[in-house]
C-alpha cells in the first residue's frame, strides 16, 4: 500500500504524534550523551588540563621545595632549642634561688643557649635560601600556567567545534530529512518533525552553554538567544510560505475553486469571484486545460 499523500492533507495520529515525541526524546538522550562525551574524549576522563615543567622548570620547583622543607626543619629545631632554653633556665633560676651552686645546670643552660643561637642562625639561612629560589620557582609556575592557559583554549576550541560540527550535522540531517518527506508527500513526515525538533533542542543546549563564553548573560545573553530564536524561525516561516504559495492554486483546482481567489467555479471558464479565466489552451494540443493543474486533461502534457 502506498503512504503517498499530500503533506498538507496528513492528519496524524495521537499515537503518531506520541510515537514522534518518544523518538524525540531517544534522540536527545543520545545526542546530549554525544554533546558531553566530546569534551571526556579531548580532555580526557579527568577534564582537567595538565602541563608537564620542562626539566629547568622542574629543578627550580625541586630547588625551592628543598628550601621550603629546609626551612621547615629549621622551625621545628628552633622551636625545640626555644622550649629547651626555657626548661634549663627556670631550673637553673630555681637553684639559684635556694642559694645552691648547680654547675651542671649552668653548663646545660649554656648549652641551651649555644643550641638555639644555632637554630636561629640555621632558621635565617634556610629563610635565605627560599628568598633566593622563590623567584625562579615562580617564573616556572608562570611558564606552566601560560601553557596551561594556552592548552586549555586549544581544547576549548577543539571542543566547541566538535560540538557545533554536531549540532550543525543534525540541524542539517533534520532539514534535509523534512524536506526530502514533504517532496515525497511520505506519512513518515512526522519522523522529520521528530529529528527537527531534537536539532532544535541540541541547538538551544549548545547556545546556552556558550551563549555565556562571549555575551554576560545577566546583560544581554537572553536577548541574543531571543534575537537568534526569532530569526530562525521567521526564516522557517518564510519558507513554508512560499512552498504553501505554491501548493495553493492546485489543491484549489482539486476542490472546483479558482486557483487565484479560492471562488468556486461551478464548470464556468471565468471565476465569478475575480473575474479571471479559470480555463485555457494547452501548450501542447491546444485543448482547454484548467489554470493551476499540473497535466493537461486532454494529452497528460505537463
Amino acid at each position: 500500500m502506498s503512504t503517498r499523500v499530500e503533506v498538507e492533507e496528513i492528519r496524524t495520529t495521537p499515537s503518531e504524534r506520541l510515537l514522534a515525541v518518544v523518538l524525540a526524546i531517544f534522540l536527545l538522550i543520545g545526542g546530549i550523551w554525544t554533546y558531553d562525551r566530546i569534551e571526556e574524549e579531548v580532555r580526557g576522563p579527568q577534564r582537567f588540563v595538565s602541563v608537564a615543567p620542562t626539566p629547568p622548570e622542574r629543578a627550580a620547583l625541586d630547588h625551592l621545595a628543598m628550601a621550603n622543607a629546609r626551612l621547615a626543619r629549621a622551625h621545628t629545631e628552633q622551636a625545640a632549642a626555644l622550649q629547651n632554653l626555657e626548661l634549663r633556665r627556670e631550673a637553673y633560676r630555681t637553684a639559684l634561688d635556694a642559694g645552691r651552686r648547680a654547675p651542671a645546670l649552668e653548663r646545660a643552660y649554656g648549652l641551651a643557649q649555644v643550641r638555639l643561637r644555632r637554630a636561629n642562625e640555621e632558621a635565617a639561612v634556610a629563610e635565605r635560601a627560599v628568598t633566593a629560589a622563590q623567584p625562579a620557582a615562580d617564573r616556572a609556575n608562570e611558564q606552566i600556567a601560560a601553557r596551561q592557559t594556552d592548552r586549555e583554549n586549544h581544547d576549548g576550541l577543539i571542543i566547541f567545534l566538535l560540538r557545533f560540527a554536531l549540532v550543525a550535522f543534525s540541524l542539517a540531517l533534520g532539514y534535509w530529512l523534512l524536506a526530502r518527506l514533504r517532496r515525497r508527500g511520505s506519512r513518515y513526515f512526522v519522523v522529520a518533525i521528530a529529528v527537527v525538533g531534537y536539532a532544535a533542542v541540541l541547538a538551544l543546549v549548545f547556545a546556552c552553554d556558550y551563549v555565556t563564553d562571549y555575551v554576560d548573560p545577566l546583560e544581554l545573553g537572553p536577548l541574543v538567544l531571543s534575537i537568534f530564536g526569532i530569526g530562525l524561525t521567521l526564516l522557517a516561516f518564510v519558507g513554508l510560505q512560499r512552498y504553501l504559495a505554491k501548493r495553493i492554486p492546485p489543491r484549489r483546482v482539486r476542490r472546483r475553486e479558482c486557483p487565484y481567489c479560492g471562488y468556486p467555479v461551478r464548470g464556468n471558464r471565468s471565476c465569478e469571484g475575480c473575474g479571471r479565466d479559470v480555463v485555457a489552451s494547452c501548450s501542447a494540443c491546444g485543448s482547454g486545460r484548467r489554470v493551476g493543474t499540473m497535466h493537461c486533461g486532454a494529452c497528460g502534457a505537463a
